[in-house]
């Protein structure tokens, strides 16, 4: 081979494996590229299905939380046993119960919302007990009654969660 030769072949050489290199080059930006474009259409196409999905579980939350407020649980709860401690675990059993019903929600709303919820629950069955320890033998509204006046004054723990469930709502709502 002689020099001119050489000088051609490198001549067509770099040009073409220039062109070689912004072919891939491009070629693999576009292909990412349309990666990203499908992996943003599937986030915001399951963002659309699970969106109702949260609401959902939001309103479900909130209707638990209003239903395990101590006046609205023994308005709705009547015992026939004169044994406070019945009529206590009576009204545990709905608690747990509705609970327990519940439980899947958890999937679709924060952990500190859950875990604010569980402390409601909890808390309200403490301060029920709390309000029936003393153990008469009542009549079933007489323990209503009691319960009733003991707890009026004092906000339902299930309040405060659903404040924190509420601003939840708008801040998930806002896309914040």
């Amino acid at each position: 081979m002689d020099d001119i030769t050489l000088r051609l072949l490198i001549l067509i050489l770099i040009p073409t494996l220039l062109l070689g290199f912004l072919v891939f080059y491009f070629t693999r930006q576009f292909f990412e590229n349309q990666n990203k474009k499908m992996r943003l259409d599937y986030l915001q196409n399951t963002a659309k299905e699970v969106r109702p999905l949260r609401l959902q579980a939001y309103e479900r939350m909130t209707l638990y939380l209003e239903r395990i407020a101590p006046a609205k649980l023994i308005a709705r709860t009547h015992s026939d046993s004169n044994n406070s401690s019945d009529y206590l675990q009576l009204l545990t059993q709905q608690i747990e119960q509705e609970f327990e019903h519940n439980l899947a929600q958890q999937i679709y709303i924060s952990d500190t919302c859950w875990n604010l919820i569980r402390t409601a629950k909890n808390t309200t069955i403490n301060q029920l007990r709390n309000a029936l320890t003393e153990d008469k033998e009542t009549s079933g509204n007489d323990m209503r009654e009691l319960l009733l006046y003991k707890l009026s004054n004092v906000e339902p723990p299930s309040y405060v969660a659903l404040r924190f469930l509420k601003e939840e709502v708008i801040q998930y709502l806002n896309g914040n």
